[in-house]
């Protein structure tokens, strides 16, 4: 493969070089859309003084553009200020503008005017996306050229990544989109390495193989999978034979892991989310982390090093340790190679599980033997070296992993000698004034063994010394700290310093404000001055905006791309007698009122859902509030909310009047097994005996069935409306209505809607390609009949007009205490202004306690966080970070501060209740 490089950035089999230095690239994510602005700078030092040397960057198309030809790169959107200050602090940056992101954010970043366009096929080889790709990258592309390395402006950018995991999406010219997406970042003037990163290990379907454009993996393994290391040498070995480095663009975040990931050859090292943030605004995604329907919190937060509330976690100092051993080793390190055919060492464990020694040979000579506990608790090993008559023992604490130094010439720090070997870790190396210091630590007893050249004399203190013909062996534990000195002939000192890991982690680079490590500040309530306003929860929040609509759609098909928006319809006569609703194509949020009775709140995932009536409708109109949660960051195929580019809002409403048992007298017909496009005319009009048997009943032996039934009903006269459902399916049924296709159920979306093919009073032939595993079952087809709402009336509300809504509402607002509670189905506004101590300060940790409520959380005309708090069937699975709590940065903190809290009852049966929220002040 050719590598298409400037002279800054070059890449081989065995290093990655910068500026001809080879280097083991240590690369946190920091993600500018989720800090405020005011805190870049000092998130970006506190990266550094851990350690780090590179940050990995998404930028997302939909920040940019938050509408077709609406692009904005001011205030917190201005990457440029971004790349510069990224640049003052010295940090290298992977850039990854897409298009598409994933990193649970909106759609994945792709803007959502996309998803009706009929000529735009997402994420692949098409005209129609490739088109609007380009605009994108008519903007973020020449920026990114000015701040690569080598550029004009004496930027960091080390490599430029073109979409993201495409491995895990259809794509169906992986080759051809990336070559298209390569052709547009060259045009643009890139110069350093084009990546493309495979998120379930599909090198070919992400890249493509497209020439010039690098194949990096993310691996998420679990942190001690003891298969991990064979799979790293794999792709390290596959690499390799393309010329090429094994870089990590995405792993979990503990440095144990990283180890092991070093240890397998890695050369950029790349821990997924380091700096956790928040979702501000309607940014936040849904996606299958959940059953499988997720929604994100507002809070993004996966444990990293540094907390959404730039918080030092202990993971930091672990940081630091482990970039302390890397720039110990240096270039021979950066350009190891592991180790082939049997190790110099073996491990013998006397108690628990170990993964290792993996030996990494260092360029210029010898090894770094790496050893991992790999299970629960202390592992206890002895180490045994190729030739020796003894071994010696090691203690390995739960989640650690060592690189013990064996045979390590010591020229590479231009003494003369050699480090035979040592079960302690070398972590640092300092040369001053004459003197160099090597630094180990070790959890128990340990021991080095070194050859020097021309040693005149040896003190130590705390260090157990035993000279030998050959060599010095030195023997210590971690109870204390010791040093071994060598006077050498030419007059310069070697000094051995031994401590304990704990020691070793709280040495050397200082921290930035390292004070702030633990979050000891008390939770205590706010106590603002409340006020409240009841709203009509059954009226549309927009002020203007209301338009009228042929038939209810997908918002975004209306321009409607984030927030809340306003569904209202009228019944027909014919719906006076439903016995329940059916909503067509649903989500993500949809509270529904009949006239001012509520009838509750569903998250269907983009399915239809059906809401029994326990009473009639008492009113002509129906109101739906429906709220984007976000698009999905990832394809999956199990709910229509979940694909990549699956819309939101509701595609119609139904009056259902009347509910019919289709489930018997259906023909049978085998599918044919060679034609995958057969069509139910040609099985059912051949001139043979088909048997008559329940949906789903004809007994077959066959693992996996595909399978006919066909059968006719006659349509009532009094509807104008059809839906069926397959109650209790476990496969796939695909729907034919008089020849042509309807639609598929699934379990998680059962409903068909066959309106569009039925004439009332008129017969209909069903056709239903069923195919399901062995002795899954088939379920119950029903035929819902009832009446369509019509009169369609849309209007939509993103934070500006949700802002001023609160505005008019707020001199109807009455004084309030906590707790505040709403009955089913109400929503009111609540004001809160902030005590004048809080405003001062680093920010706010605000934690929110109540139940069966939804609240949409503002501060100063920003929205800072969307909290559902615990309670009611009606809520779906919330994941990424805190789900009740949320941060707020000290420079949003004015003198004017104010709260305001868009809270909404969601239960149907019990009401809603904000009891308190509480504070950390940080």
């Amino acid at each position: 493969m050719t590598i298409l490089t400037s002279s800054s950035v070059a890449l081989s089999s065995t290093a990655i070089r910068i500026d001809g230095e080879s280097k083991i690239v240590l690369c946190a994510s920091l993600f500018y859309f989720r800090i405020p602005s005011e805190l870049w700078q000092e998130r970006l030092q506190q990266i550094k003084s851990c350690g780090y040397t590179c940050i990995d960057v998404y930028f997302p198309w939909n920040f940019h553009e938050l509408a077709e030809g609406a692009w904005d790169f001011s205030g917190e959107r201005d990457v440029e200020k971004f790349l510069r200050l990224a640049a003052d602090a010295g940090l290298q940056i992977v850039a990854r503008p897409g298009p598409y992101i994933c990193s649970e954010w909106d759609g994945g970043a792709l803007p959502a005017y996309l998803y009706p366009m009929e000529d735009v096929k997402l994420r692949d080889n098409n005209p129609g996306f490739l088109r609007h790709v380009a605009r994108w990258f008519d903007r973020i592309m020449p920026l990114l050229a000015r701040y690569q390395l080598g550029g004009t402006e004496q930027g960091t950018v080390i490599c430029v990544q073109l979409d993201n995991e495409l491995d895990f999406f259809g794509c169906a010219d992986p080759a051809g989109y990336i070559a298209a997406l390569r052709d547009m970042a060259l045009s643009h003037g890139i110069t350093v390495p084009l990546i493309a990163c495979a998120g379930q290990g599909g090198l070919a379907a992400a890249s493509g193989f497209a020439e010039g454009v690098v194949p990096t993996c993310n691996f998420y393994p679990r942190d001690r999978d003891p298969d991990l290391d064979a799979k790293v040498l794999a792709y390290r070995a596959e690499l390799a034979e393309m010329g090429l480095p094994l870089m990590v663009t995405e792993t979990n975040r503990s440095h144990f892991l990283l180890r092991r990931l070093l240890a397998g050859g890695a050369k950029l090292l790349g821990p997924y989310l380091q700096v956790s943030g928040t979702n501000f605004g309607f940014t936040n995604a849904t996606n299958n982390w959940g059953k499988p329907l997720a929604f994100l919190a507002s809070d993004y937060d996966f444990g990293g090093m540094i907390s959404p509330d730039g918080i030092l976690r202990p993971e930091a100092y672990e940081a630091r340790l482990l970039s302390r051993l890397i720039a110990a080793y240096g270039a021979p390190l950066a350009e190891a190679v592991p180790g082939a055919g049997s190790p110099p060492a073996a491990l013998i464990a006397h108690r628990g599980t170990a993964s290792g020694p993996n030996e990494l040979r260092l360029q210029g000579g010898g090894s770094l033997l790496f050893v991992a506990n790999t299970g629960e608790g202390t592992a206890e090993l002895e180490l045994t070296r190729t030739g020796a008559e003894e071994g010696a023992r090691l203690w390995l604490m739960q989640d650690r992993c060592i690189a013990l130094p064996y045979r390590i010439p010591l020229a590479h720090w231009e003494l003369e000698g050699t480090l035979l070997y040592a079960t302690a870790e070398l972590f640092d190396i300092r040369t001053v004034d004459g003197k160099t210091e090597m630094l180990f630590h070790t959890e128990g007893s340990a021991e080095i063994a070194i050859a020097l050249e021309g040693a005149v004399r040896v003190e130590a203190e705390g260090i157990a010394v035993n000279q030998l013909a050959d060599f010095v062996r030195m023997s210590f534990d971690d109870s204390g700290s010791g040093a071994c000195r060598f006077h050498l002939t030419n007059g310069h000192v070697l000094e051995i310093l031994t401590m304990s890991r704990e020691i070793a982690l709280q040495s050397g680079i200082a921290i930035a404000d390292e004070t702030r490590t633990t979050a000891t500040a008390e939770s205590l309530p706010l106590a603002a001055r409340w006020s409240e306003a009841s709203i009509d929860p059954t009226l549309p929040m927009t002020a203007v905006g209301q338009r009228s609509v042929s038939q209810a759609d997908y918002l975004e098909k209306f321009g409607i791309y984030r927030g809340y928006a306003w569904y209202e319809a009228e019944w027909k006569e014919a719906a006076k007698g439903a016995i329940g609703l059916l909503l067509h194509k649903a989500g993500d949020v949809v509270s529904l009122y009949d006239g001012p009775n509520y009838l509750g709140t569903l998250t269907p995932g983009g399915a239809s859902a059906y809401i029994p009536l326990e009473r009639p409708l008492i009113g002509k109109q129906i109101m739906a509030r429906t709220e984007i949660w976000g698009h999905s960051n990832f394809d999956d195929a199990r709910l229509p909310a979940l694909r990549i580019g699956g819309m939101r809002g509701l595609r119609g409403l139904t009056a259902v009047t009347g509910v019919r048992d289709l489930n018997g007298n259906w023909r049978y017909a085998p599918a044919d097994p060679a034609n995958l496009a057969e069509r139910p005319d040609e099985v059912f009009d051949a001139p043979v005996s088909r048997p008559i048997v329940e949906f789903g009943g004809w007994l077959s032996a066959q693992r996996f069935s595909r399978e006919w039934f066909a059968r006719s009903f006659t349509a009532s006269e009094g509807s104008d409306a059809w839906v069926l459902h397959f109650e209790g399916l476990d496969g796939v049924a695909t729907v034919f209505v008089n020849g042509r296709m309807a639609g598929a159920a699934q379990p998680l979306d059962p409903f068909v809607d066959i309106t569009p093919f039925v004439l009332a009073g008129e017969a209909v032939e069903l056709a239903v390609l069923l195919e399901r595993h062995l002795g899954r079952p088939a379920g119950r087809v029903h035929l819902l009949e009832g009446s369509e709402a019509a009169e369609w009336r849309l209007s939509g509300a993103e934070e500006s007009e949700l802002l001023a809504h609160a505005l008019r509402a707020k001199p109807s607002s009455v004084a309030a205490a906590l707790p505040i509670a709403l009955q089913p189905g109400a929503v009111a506004w609540v004001y809160g202004s902030l005590p004048l101590q809080l405003r001062a300060g680093r920010g706010l940790r605000i934690s929110v306690e109540g139940s069966f409520a939804k609240a949409t959380v503002f501060l100063d005309g920003r929205l800072v966080a969307r909290i559902w708090t615990q309670g009611g069937a009606s809520r779906p699975h919330v994941t990424g970070g805190s789900q009740d709590s949320f941060f707020v940065p000290g420079a949003w903190l004015t003198d004017e501060a104010e709260l305001l809290l868009l809270l909404e009852a969601i239960d149907v049966a019990r009401p809603a209740e904000l009891r308190e929220l509480r504070f950390k002040q940080l």
